[in-house]
């Protein structure tokens, strides 16, 4: 699900029943939200907005077809789109899947109900993204805040001892849920990749970034109250994305949410 992520758009609706999220950067160094389900389908998600060239790459990581929720595209990006090997799910071909809410003005104002388009969700197996999960590391940092900039846009993470989470904030402000409370991580990774120009504009004429997630680089994991250097090595678009310390063993996430934040390296 591409997910709207202005400050109009908030808050958002069912982002704390997704698997992962991520955050990448889009025109005007602003952001916007990926999120994935796979063990859970909330009874509605969003806001939601179009798709990037960067999502193709990034989501073929997924076996079986994932299916990508989106509000459009790109003209001359749909037929990259329809050849890649997802699912494309449209509100013009799904008008009972989609509804304009009244809480906010068009176009931040898309939802989806899940569940009238897909009958179940898929299983934690159609997870094929390299994570590992497992106890607490040895080593590492104390760490109670981190943040991230991009150039329009600001996300941190504060620990949470009661919950146990990662609490998010964007833009300075607690990332409220419009069915929860505050938006809550068990892991972040801050991971750092190349953010280029990609060959498509948005309407204004403004170029779109595209966050390169095939490669090697280093990346920060923050789990339990704690900060880990790491590394991290995608082979190619079919390969998960592995995660390891700077001594090259597996660096282990905790159980529940992820978010990975792309960061300009």
């Amino acid at each position: 699900m591409k997910i709207d992520n202005v400050s109009r758009a908030r808050p958002h609706t069912g982002i704390d029943a997704a698997d992962i999220v991520y955050a990448e950067q889009v025109e005007g160094g602003l952001s916007r939200l990926m999120a994935v389900y796979a063990t859970k389908l909330p009874k509605a998600v969003g806001p939601v907005r179009s798709a990037r060239e960067s999502d193709l790459e990034l989501l073929r990581q997924f076996d079986d077809e994932p299916t990508l929720a989106f509000s459009g595209a790109q003209g001359k990006l749909l037929p990259l789109i329809d050849e890649a090997p997802l699912q494309a799910a449209l509100p013009e071909e799904n008008p009972k899947a989609y509804y304009r809410g009244t809480d906010k003005p068009a176009p931040h104002n898309l939802y989806l109900r899940p569940g009238r388009l897909l009958k179940s969700a898929a299983g934690a197996e159609a997870l094929t993204t390299g994570f590992e999960y497992g106890a607490l590391p040895a080593g590492g940092s104390a760490e109670s805040s981190h943040t991230v900039r991009f150039p329009a846009a600001r996300f941190t993470f504060t620990w949470s001892q009661s919950r146990e989470r990662w609490l998010v904030s964007m833009d300075g402000r607690p990332s409220a849920t419009t069915d929860g409370p505050q938006m809550a991580a068990s892991t972040v990774v801050v991971q750092y990749v190349k953010i280029r120009k990609s060959q498509f504009k948005d309407f204004l004429g403004n170029n779109t970034p595209y966050t390169e997630t095939v490669g090697a680089g280093r990346a920060t994991v923050l789990r339990d109250g704690r900060s880990f250097d790491a590394d991290w090595k995608r082979a190619s678009a079919e390969d998960g994305t592995e995660f390891t310390t700077r001594d090259g063993e597996p660096l282990p996430f905790a159980r529940g949410q992820v978010w990975v934040v792309y960061a300009k390296a």
